[in-house]
């Protein structure tokens, strides 16, 4: 048991940062906005040690079941947590944009940052690193397919035929999901694997220590819960503090992107510093496309439900770096094999982004 809330450790600091926030929560409130601030900041490191756990425990199951199952359940356990986090958000401080460029800042940093990285690092350590091939290409054309489908295409539709197209779109994107599910864990998941002969698999002779499968779900769940009562104060604090400052909604949308990405990052760099590229393929550009297909369809139904729409249609500086970006990956990972000259490209982009969010744009 002792060696149980060793390793959890992390989560229950984030329950103790909550119960402390919900205490007092009224008083950093109205203590000005240095305060509300560095109350926000504080939540949102809780937020990202709670994170970490549920990617943790995300990352055993996915060990136990091998992929293509494993990295499913690493990137939709993250689309979890952004779903949650970004729902609670859009109470707090409601924009009409905020979704959009969630979602646009989710796929920069999942490409551009996470995969960009890791393909550097591991390049420059391993030299060329092999991957399927296959499952680049699957990953490329459905998350150009979706992102033209759900934020492209809502630049040309009139506002009085916005219900009809969220509808189109919500189901639209469902079915994208359930042919990529099939083919993911059908006929053809081979795409998403790669088999590493150099590799042995190493057996773990201490299964009979690992927590049981029960309690990493329950562990897992309950994080996501208290998650989603860190974000609740989390976005209070943050709407307070930037309130009357000027500062960009799009501060929001890297926020929601940087914590359900956070620990991916340290997966994905894992993975290619291991030498295993697959790895970093099937989490960076799963994410993306997770976060695509199964974010807008949520967002969609929430905007129906309250007959108030999001502006999906990104804007065009957003359209051209997010073509740039699968350009640029459609060329790089054509040939099973990525290298720190490919991580450069798609980490300069990365840097490029950054660059248009601090001039505001």
């Amino acid at each position: 048991m002792r060696e149980v809330w060793r390793e959890e450790r992390l989560l229950l600091i984030a329950i103790a940062v909550g119960v402390a926030g919900f205490v007092l929560e009224p008083y950093f409130l109205d203590a000005g906005r240095a305060a509300a601030l560095i109350a926000a900041a504080i939540l949102i490191v809780a937020i990202l040690a709670a994170s970490i756990r549920v990617a943790h425990h995300a990352e055993r199951l996915a060990e136990k079941v091998g992929d293509p199952y494993g990295t499913m359940i690493l990137t939709l356990s993250a689309v979890l947590v952004e779903v949650v986090v970004l729902g609670i958000m859009m109470m707090h401080a409601p924009s009409p944009t905020l979704v959009r460029d969630t979602i646009y800042a989710a796929v920069m940093l999942d490409i551009n940052g996470i995969l960009g990285l890791a393909a550097l690092m591991g390049g420059l350590k391993h030299g060329e690193q092999s991957y399927n091939d296959d499952s680049a290409r699957t990953y490329s054309v459905m998350i150009m397919t979706a992102m033209g489908i759900s934020m492209v295409v809502p630049e040309f539709i009139p506002h009085t035929a916005w219900q009809a197209y969220s509808g189109f779109t919500i189901l639209a994107m469902l079915l994208l999901y359930g042919a990529f599910l099939r083919m993911q864990t059908g006929p053809h998941s081979y795409f998403f694997s790669y088999s590493y002969p150099e590799k042995k698999r190493r057996v773990r002779t201490d299964m009979a220590a690992q927590p049981s499968r029960t309690f990493t779900i329950g562990v897992m769940v309950g994080g996501i819960v208290v998650i989603g009562f860190l974000a609740e104060m989390m976005s209070a604090s943050l709407t307070e503090g930037l309130e009357g400052t000027g500062a960009p909604m799009t501060i929001l949308a890297i926020v929601v992107a940087a914590i359900s990405a956070g620990p991916e990052i340290l997966t994905a760099l894992r993975a290619a510093l291991a030498n295993r590229m697959q790895a970093v393929v099937n989490i960076a550009l799963g994410a993306s496309l997770s976060t695509v297909i199964l974010t807008v369809p949520v967002m969609e139904a929430i905007a129906l439900f309250t007959g108030q729409p999001f502006e999906m249609a990104m804007t065009p500086l957003q359209t051209v770096m997010v073509f740039i970006t699968l350009i640029v990956a459609a060329i790089n990972l054509n040939d099973g094999q990525t290298n720190a000259i490919e991580g450069m490209t798609h980490f300069a982009l990365f840097a490029t982004f950054l660059m248009l969010l601090g001039l505001g744009l």
